[in-house]
Order: C-alpha cells, then sequence, then structure tokens
C-alpha cells in the first residue's frame, strides 16, 4: 500500500477520483486512489453527464465503454403536471454538440472510470477499503493519515500532494474547514427509483414534469434493452415540498413509498402511468435536497478538494458529476505545465471555485425546469389550451440559455474551447 513520495495521492474513487486519476496518468504524473469501500459495485441510480464533461470522457477514449452502458440523451421535454407538453429543448449531438449528453447508472459511470484507470495504472494503483482521514505537509510532501474499514489506523500514506474526492462527508473538508455549519436545506425532498418499462416517447428522453410544491418528477432511462422484452431501466426522482427531517445526507438511504406517493397518484397521463412506474421500482432512495454555501477557499498548501468534497450541490441541472470532471481536468492541466505543486493548486481553486459556486447558486433558485415554474404561476397550475398564449418560445429557450451559460455548456463555449485546441 505504501504510496511514493512523488505520487499524487487522491483520497476517493467516485466519479472525481477516478477522472483525475485517468486525467493525471494520461499526463504522465504518478497517482494513487485510496477508496473506504472494499470493491466498487453499482451504489445510487441514475445520472446524467452533459456534453462539456463528456468532451472530457470522450478525450480520455471512453466514449465506446460509455455507449455501451447508457442512453444517448437525445431531448429534455418539460411538463405539467397534467401531462400536457411545455417545451422540448434538444440535447448532446441532437443539439449539435461534439459528444453526446449521457443518462447512466451513476454504477456503470464508475465502473467504466474503475476498469479504464486500473488497465492503464495498474491495479495496484487503486486501493480499496482505506479511507483518508487528515493530511499534514511536511517539507515538499503531504502524510496521509488513513486506517481500515475497521477503523484501525494504518500507516501513513506520503506523497508529494493530496486530493480530497470523498464526497459529501469529506474528511479532509472537515479538517480544512472545521467551524463549517450544516447543510443547507431547500425545503424539499427527493425520493428515487429505477423501473423495468417499454420505452417512453422517443426512448432517449430526459422528462421533467409538474413542480417542487405539489410534486415533481425528473424521468429519463438509463439502460437500454434490459431483457427481451425490449424494456428499458427507467430512472425516476420524485421531489416534494417537506419540512426537513432528521435525517443522514446517505445517498443510499432507503425510503418509503407512502411518504410521497399520494402526490402522484393522478398522475394517469395518455404517455405515462406514472403511479404505476413508481411502484414497479424494486427499492426506493431518500434523500434531503441539500447543498452547502460555497467555501471561501479549498487549498492549503499541498492539499485541496474536488467535485463533491468542495461543492456539494443541490442535485437540480444535471451538474454534480459534470462539474466533478472538469475539476479534475483543469487540475490535472495545471500539473501538468510544470511548476510548484501548490502554486498549480491555487491556480486550481482560482479557475474552479468561482465557477463551480455559480453552479450552486444557480442550482437553488433557477435550474433548467424553472420554466414549468413560471408555466405554474401563469395559468394558476391549471390545465392550458395552448402553450403559446401562455409564454412564447423565445422566453423558454431563454430560461434554457441562462443556465447552459452559467453551467459553462451553452453551445457557442463548448465550441470556442474546441477551436481553440486546434
Amino acid at each position: 500500500m505504501n504510496a511514493q513520495r512523488d505520487d499524487i495521492l487522491i483520497v476517493g474513487a467516485g466519479i472525481a477520483g477516478l477522472t483525475l486519476g485517468l486525467c493525471l496518468h494520461e499526463q504522465g504524473i504518478p497517482c494513487r486512489i485510496v477508496e473506504k469501500a472494499t470493491e466498487i459495485k453499482p451504489l445510487g441510480v441514475g445520472i446524467n453527464v452533459l456534453p462539456h464533461a463528456t468532451r472530457v470522457l470522450h478525450g480520455l477514449g471512453l466514449g465506446p465503454a460509455l455507449d455501451a452502458v447508457a442512453i444517448r440523451t437525445g431531448e429534455a421535454g418539460f411538463f405539467n403536471r397534467f401531462g400536457q407538453l411545455i417545451f422540448t429543448d434538444p440535447l448532446g449531438t441532437a443539439a449539435g454538440y461534439e459528444t453526446p449528453q449521457y443518462s447512466i447508472h451513476r454504477g456503470d459511470l464508475q465502473q467504466v472510470l474503475a476498469d479504464a484507470f486500473v488497465a492503464r495504472a495498474g491495479a495496484d494503483r487503486l486501493i480499496a477499503g482505506v479511507s483518508g482521514l487528515a493530511a499534514t505537509t511536511e517539507n515538499e510532501s503531504v502524510s496521509l493519515a488513513v486506517e481500515d474499514v475497521h477503523g484501525r489506523a494504518l500507516p501513513a500514506m506520503s506523497g508529494r500532494a493530496v486530493v480530497a474526492c470523498d464526497g459529501i462527508h469529506s474528511n479532509l473538508r472537515k479538517q480544512l474547514h472545521p467551524d463549517e455549519g450544516p447543510p443547507r436545506y431547500s425545503g424539499y425532498n427527493m425520493w428515487r427509483g429505477v423501473t423495468a418499462w417499454p420505452p417512453i416517447l422517443t426512448g432517449a428522453t430526459m422528462i421533467r414534469a409538474g413542480w417542487l410544491q405539489t410534486g415533481k418528477m425528473v424521468i429519463y432511462p438509463i439502460r437500454d434493452a434490459i431483457d427481451g422484452n425490449g424494456n428499458q431501466l427507467v430512472n425516476w426522482v420524485a421531489e416534494v415540498s417537506r419540512p426537513l427531517l432528521k435525517q443522514p445526507r446517505d445517498w443510499n438511504k432507503p425510503g418509503r413509498l407512502e411518504d410521497f406517493i399520494e402526490a402522484y397518484e393522478d398522475w394517469h397521463f395518455d404517455w405515462l402511468d406514472v403511479p404505476a412506474l413508481i411502484r414497479g421500482s424494486e427499492v426506493i432512495l431518500d434523500f434531503p435536497m441539500v447543498d452547502q454555501d460555497p467555501l471561501p477557499f479549498w487549498t492549503q498548501g499541498r492539499v485541496t478538494l474536488m467535485g463533491d468534497a468542495a461543492h456539494p450541490m443541490v442535485p437540480r441541472g444535471s451538474n454534480g458529476a459534470g462539474q466533478a470532471i472538469l475539476d479534475a481536468e483543469c487540475l490535472a492541466n495545471l500539473l501538468t505545465e510544470g511548476g510548484d505543486v501548490a502554486t498549480a493548486f491555487q491556480a486550481y481553486e482560482a479557475q474552479r471555485l468561482e465557477a463551480t459556486s455559480k453552479v450552486v447558486l444557480i442550482n437553488r433558485v433557477a435550474p433548467p425546469d424553472i420554466i414549468i415554474k413560471e408555466v405554474v404561476e401563469r395559468t394558476g397550475d391549471r390545465p392550458f389550451d395552448n402553450i403559446d398564449d401562455v409564454i412564447s418560445r423565445d422566453e423558454l429557450a431563454a430560461f434554457q440559455q441562462q443556465y447552459k451559460e452559467v453551467a459553462g455548456y451553452d453551445l457557442t463555449t463548448l465550441q470556442a474551447k474546441a477551436a481553440a485546441k486546434t
């Protein structure tokens, strides 16, 4: 398990840590990842990876592996709680992006990343069953205190730097910010599940329906042709206004159907029976919609934060995984430029802290599905006869464009970045 003193030590083998490991290996920078789980296994449910992030993954040669396990998302469909279409927005390559948007099981994405890292860097570079506790800078190296799955101290690991990719419960975030306040609750709770179901609409549609006060749903397929009957594995997310319950932030906490199904019992559309979809899930997960205020800093000498350890955000806008991937690309590029590690870490923070803080804040007030809220308010939460009498297409498109620009994946920006590299 001993790390070499020139290794970058990465704490956490989630999306951020594995992507960083792959980016560093690609640049010839030695690294080692420690992961508290004893094995990589498919936890969680669905996520979306937007084109600004899939550009990075395709650049790492992962396109074929992702296409084998994911759905290329073709469009976003926005509906009111009566099943009426408000707006359709093309996504990924259908919108002109060079790389797709993927709807994918989080475990499948993590496995693709882990398999690639082990194949390229070597199995000894991914150390399972080890938690990173705290980091201490010693001249031009860092000592990482670690323990095993039973809480027993292990010999400290040494490297030239530590990057904390250990998620929403990051030990190293707590070390850098011991007096940070509790998570901020949005006023809404989220329940999630996956159901085997025939293709809905195009079979590549990301559906956003309803609004939070009366019940909102996000529905999209994450695996294709899962059986001999043409079914997909469909991910669904139910969000409803609820008082905060005393519960931990645990992405894998079991939920109860009776706590939220009442909000959706009359959601029977000619294109989908929503309560039947929900009841078809074998497992329901429960998570409070929380985030944390942006931090004043991520970096202290040769230690820095990345992904959810740096900028946990409300899970709206399909941006958590994407921002972690962009973090990884940015830091790897800066380390490749040479010079002092601490200087590279400060430059990484300067580039990424403000950008991700904007995403955290816009997710609170104006996520992509804010257009549904606008229609609900203009119609008094009643069915409409013609959407064009409620809101113009230009207004609807403007809402989407605003979010894409803040999140850094509007088409013009990505095309400019691609042109600058050629």
